[in-house]
């Protein structure tokens, strides 16, 4: 049966006059804040009061019977990040994956994320870098969250919150220089009505030229988001937003790995072709969305939100052969390495339509916090992949760079991947006793892929069906603690991200669920908040190669994590800030038929899962104006690929900053990586290859307000 499909414009206006008749109700005395714009005062604390991905509605993190990591502002500027990987050092069970050097990729308690980013609660799962000049804060949310966001999320999402317009806009423009090569300008612009204070108006951009460490490496970047917002009564309002990125940058998938081990070379070695315009990956993002925020009365709000992205990506690389074979001896003696060659174009266009009701009431003498929500949206992805192998053979310690004879491009796929998603949702938050909360939730999907295969001619479809529950029990003896039990659940479909194929077309999807403990603590006049978090984290029906048909697969795998995350963030006394975490990831392939090169997955630890890792960030004010910063990363051991034969080594990482700011302006001195340690950052996550760490490097920016 064909999914469901409504047009969001008829969308909106049935939201209205839903809206009309619930308006019609006799107004209770419970309050709902209307939706306002935000104010560009940044926030003073690293310690995040509120999460608003967490649970869609505004709810302290103390109320919220899950793990969530809120990565604010100050904390991203003072840190000088400006890459979705520099902010995620700060969230403790997320590893980095390299993510074939085209694109923003982790893996969250031991499991990939590759399609669980969002934007405002919206699905961003196009696979691009994103940039942070638009980006108010980011949430990553732990465990499970299909109930509000759908598919995937198997170890949890990330959502990226905008910057909105304010009612006291600032107009600054930043400048930031390094001894690497980087040079990177930032601005944000704001104007506002404020006698009538009924519409404002913002834009951030950044424009960047810079060169990296690696042989040739370079970015070039242009981001603009323009946003506006409009009073059209007391009671309703409308937001507007759109954005543009476009990177282009040297494609670098990293060194391979021998004996166990990433090769000795240096870090700034690079294995491809000799001419850097052979090797670039570009892409061009583009976004509109549009929403509006309806107060019916004091009990009730609605919200509809609508948003078009367009992605095309076009990616050209030369990279080092990760199979068993990649290696061969020359006739002098001397380890050559295998390099293949790879063209990907991506396309993609997507619609997503979120209509959002809001309720307060009182029940059975209990005080409720619903939400019911209705999301549609089409994703029609377009790919064509051209792969030669053994192009070349380049010395492993010598120049690792030649001039490519490229062969004839041998067409590997062409097509177009179509999925559809209809999902309903309600939640409820709901105060048992003065002391006791809990949390009720449901989502029903319909989600439906098309593959037409232009190679063959063929058509490949497949519909699911799915339930995701989630449930949790709070308990608050005071203002300062508060400890919960959760159960979560999701599901990761076929071909969630990518092109159905006859090997996965008959397959139900993969479950993933979460057991989950934990306490939220806030100390010091709540200034300093605590948590940790005992989690059992389980994945069945995982996709594993048939026995009896190697080309086949089927549903018997399993894999799980047990952990346990504490973090630490606020201020530690008026002249102290902090922001910190540790995890500690007992990962395992827990069941499973399939093989790595020739080795049995099952018993093996997921890749790019280090069982410990922690990280640090103090910040001092000695004066007004001037503050002083330091912090330390670490990473413990993390496998490559699922053979567990290769380990890239734990490590540590310490970084500096000195900060001095007037009213008008700021500037900021950051020394990363104090003593140049050599390091392996991040791997592919399914083959050897492997990224080498930045060395130490000598950063200068400066902001100007007026």
């Amino acid at each position: 049966m064909a999914i469901f499909r409504i047009n969001p414009a008829c969308l909106s206006l049935l939201s209205l006059c839903v809206a009309q008749t619930i308006h019609a109700q006799p107004k209770t005395p419970l309050e709902i804040p209307s939706a306002t714009v935000t104010s560009t005062q940044e926030q003073s604390s690293y310690k995040p009061a509120s999460s608003k991905s967490a649970l869609k509605i505004d709810a302290p993190l103390r109320d919220i019977p899950q793990s969530v990591s809120v990565i604010p502002q100050s904390l991203i500027k003072d840190q000088g990040a400006q890459s979705m990987e520099d902010v995620l050092k700060n969230v403790p069970g997320v590893g980095l994956s390299n993510g074939d050097g085209q694109r923003d990729q982790v893996t969250i308690r031991g499991f990939s994320a590759i399609g669980d980013q969002y934007i405002d609660g919206i699905r961003d799962d196009a696979l691009y870098f994103r940039d942070l000049s638009n980006i108010e804060q980011v949430e990553v949310i732990k465990g499970p969250a299909a109930v509000l966001y759908g598919r995937g999320s198997s170890g949890g999402l990330i959502n990226s919150v905008t910057k909105k317009p304010s009612f006291d806009p600032k107009q600054e423009i930043g400048v930031s220089f390094d001894s690497e090569g980087k040079k990177r300008t930032q601005f944000d612009a704001g104007w506002a009505d404020r006698q009538q204070g009924d519409k404002a108006l913002r834009v951030t951009g950044a424009f960047e030229d810079s060169d990296t460490f690696r042989d040739d490496g370079y970015t070039e970047r242009k981001a603009i988001a323009p946003s506006a917002f409009f009073k059209l009564s007391d009671d309703l309002e409308l937001n507007l937003g759109a954005s543009y990125l476009y990177d282009k940058r040297l494609i670098d998938f990293g060194i391979p790995a021998l004996d166990g081990r990433p090769v000795k070379v240096d870090r700034d070695k690079r294995f491809g072709s000799a001419d850097p315009d052979d090797d670039y990956t570009r892409s061009e993002v583009y976004s509109f969305t549009a929403g509006i925020d309806y107060r019916l009365n004091d009990a009730w709000t609605l919200s509809n939100t609508s948003r078009y992205y367009h992605y095309d990506l076009d990616r050209n690389n030369t990279l080092a052969d990760s199979s068993p074979t990649r290696f061969v001896t020359a006739a002098n003696g001397e380890l050559l390495v295998k390099l293949n060659r790879g063209n990907v174009q991506r396309k993609e266009d997507g619609w997503f339509n979120q209509t959002e009701l809001k309720q307060q009431a009182e029940i059975a003498g209990m005080a409720h916090n619903l939400l019911y929500g209705i999301e549609l949206g089409r994703q029609e992805k377009g790919q064509v992949v051209y792969s030669q192998s053994n192009v070349a053979q380049v010395p492993v310690f010598r120049d690792g760079l030649v001039d490519v004879a490229f062969q004839a491009n041998r067409l590997t796929a062409r097509g177009v991947n179509t999925q559809d998603t209809a999902g309903l949702y309600v939640q409820d938050l709901v105060e048992l006793a003065p002391h006791w909360k809990a949390l009720l939730g449901v989502r029903y999907d319909e989600f439906e892929q098309n593959y037409d295969n232009a190679l063959n001619g063929s058509s490949l479809a497949r519909t699911d069906r799915t339930w995701s529950p989630r449930a949790g029990l709070v308990y608050q003896p005071d203002e300062m603690q508060s400890y919960y039990a959760s159960v979560s659940r999701s599901y990761q479909p076929s071909a969630e991200m990518f092109a159905l194929s006859t090997a996965n077309q008959d397959l139900e999807p993969e479950e993933t669920t979460n057991y989950e403990v934990g306490a939220k603590w806030d100390w010091l006049d709540d200034r300093l908040s605590v948590t940790a978090a005992l989690f059992r984290l389980e994945r069945t029906n995982i996709k594993t190669t048939d026995p009896a048909n190697p080309a086949q697969l089927v549903l018997a795998g399993e894999q799980r994590t047990d952990g346990f995350e504490t973090t630490v963030s606020g201020k530690l006394g008026d002249n102290w800030q902090v922001y910190g975490g540790y995890a500690f990831l007992d990962a395992e392939i827990s069941k499973s038929n399939s093989l790595t090169n020739g080795v049995p997955n099952e018993g093996q630890v997921p890749t790019l899962t280090p069982r410990h890792s922690a990280n640090l960030w103090l910040v001092r004010s000695l004066t007004p104006e001037w503050r002083v910063g330091m912090g330390a990363n670490y990473v413990g051991e993390r496998y490559t690929a699922l053979d567990n034969v290769t380990k890239m080594p734990g490590y540590t990482t310490a970084d500096a900053a000195l900060f001095y700011e007037l009213e008008q302006w700021d500037m900021a001195l950051r020394l990363r990586n104090i003593f140049d340690k050599e390091y392996y950052a991040s791997a592919h996550g399914s083959v050897d290859l492997i990224t080498p760490g930045a060395p130490r490097s000598l950063e200068l920016s400066a902001n100007y307000r007026f």
